[in-house]
């Protein structure tokens, strides 16, 4: 069982950044795959970042490539999502979620992760 706490959300006006943490107590947090994810109000959820173990693959959705940074801090046990030049359509519920073995698509997929953070808002003004 892994239990994460992410932290870092809040209003920020359009052209601001923002940056989230996720944390876990569990050793094994270092080895997971941590995915992120948002939903937008009367929006499904969608992938935003992927950090793989040992952080061999980054992935990004297109929406977010070249504002966004995801990067594991192995000694804080944390994975942060670093999001610059914000825009109002980013505005959701942000989600950080782990899983062991994933890579690829399957690192895209939220069906393929088992543990999930509660969530913390983002909105971002126009």
């Amino acid at each position: 069982q892994v239990q994460l706490v992410e932290s870092g959300g809040g209003l920020v006006r359009a052209g601001g950044s923002l940056s989230l943490s996720c944390a876990a107590a569990e050793r094994t947090f270092s080895t997971a795959t941590i995915g992120w994810f948002r939903q937008a109000p009367g929006k499904e959820r969608e992938f935003v970042a992927a950090l793989t173990w040992r952080d061999s693959y980054r992935y990004y959705a297109d929406s977010v490539k070249g504002r966004f940074t995801t990067s594991r801090d192995n000694a804080k046990n944390t994975v942060s999502l670093q999001m610059n030049s914000l825009k109002p359509e980013d505005t959701a519920v942000y989600y950080c979620a782990a899983g062991y073995g994933l890579f690829g698509a399957g690192a895209q997929n939220e069906n393929e992760y088992a543990y999930w953070g509660q969530g913390t808002q983002v909105t971002v003004s126009s």
